[in-house]
């Protein structure tokens, strides 16, 4: 049973910083990618940056390009997200995500992430 487990959301004031942590466990993680994606109030579940496990390739919506950086931890099943220059369109609930990655090219698309973890609200005032 594969787990995700989200924490470090919390309350930033505008070029603020924050770093999320994703704790994964309940398989090997070394043919999957993972993700972040976020969700604001009234709005589609989006993309925000993407790893893959075993080479630690890295993926980024345009919106954060520059600002955000995701990265992994092999030794603790971890995955991070440190958030940059907070702006407060950034304000959602940040999911982590899991997929199988064998032969994608594409990480992007929610609907192919099988797990997902509970959420962690992060709120960025102006």
């Amino acid at each position: 049973q594969v787990q995700l487990v989200e924490s470090g959301g919390g309350l930033v004031q505008a070029g603020g910083s924050l770093k999320l942590s994703c704790a994964a466990s309940g398989r090997t993680f070394s043919t999957y990618a993972m993700a972040w994606f976020r969700q604001a109030p009234g709005k589609e579940r989006e993309f925000v940056a993407g790893i893959r496990w075993r080479d630690a390739n890295t993926y980024y919506a345009d919106s954060v390009k520059g600002r955000f950086a995701i990265s992994r931890d092999g030794a603790k099943n971890t995955v991070y997200l440190r958030l940059n220059s907070l702006k407060p369109e950034d304000t959602a609930v940040y999911y982590c995500a899991a997929r199988y990655s064998s032969g994608a090219t594409d990480y992007t698309g929610r609907n192919e992430y099988s797990y997902w973890g509970q959420g962690t609200q992060v709120t960025v005032s102006s």
